[in-house]
């Protein structure tokens, strides 16, 4: 059973950062993608950055140059570091581990933590 911990969120003025953490119960060099995932109130969940097992990234396109995806593979952790942060921004973000098994695929999903911008 694979679990995933949150945790760095909080209230922030626009113009701030956070750094927003993952830790994950098992190797996350094992999934063949971590991601970060967003949802704002009455919003539907959308995906924020996305880091493959070898290294490749995405990004939408509304946080490009401001956020970064990165992980440790020794701490079994990945992070989101958010820059020149919007009102937008605020949501719950939540942490995915995909796995594509022998037979089917697995998301793995974090309880969220709360971001809130202020302007």
């Amino acid at each position: 059973q694979v679990q995933l911990v949150e945790s760095g969120g909080g209230l922030v003025e626009a113009g701030g950062s956070l750094r927003l953490s993952c830790a994950a119960s098992t190797l996350i060099r094992s999934f063949n993608a971590m991601a970060w995932y967003r949802q704002a109130p009455g919003a539907q969940r959308e995906l924020v950055a996305k880091i493959t097992s070898v290294g490749s990234t995405n990004y939408a396109d509304s946080v490009k140059g401001r956020f970064t995806i990165s992980r440790d593979n020794v701490k079994n952790t990945v992070y989101l570091q958010m820059n020149n942060l919007k009102p937008e921004d605020t949501a719950v973000y939540y942490c995915n581990a995909y796995l594509l098994g022998y037979i089917n695929a697995r998301d793995y999903w974090g309880q969220g933590t709360q971001v809130t911008v202020s302007s």
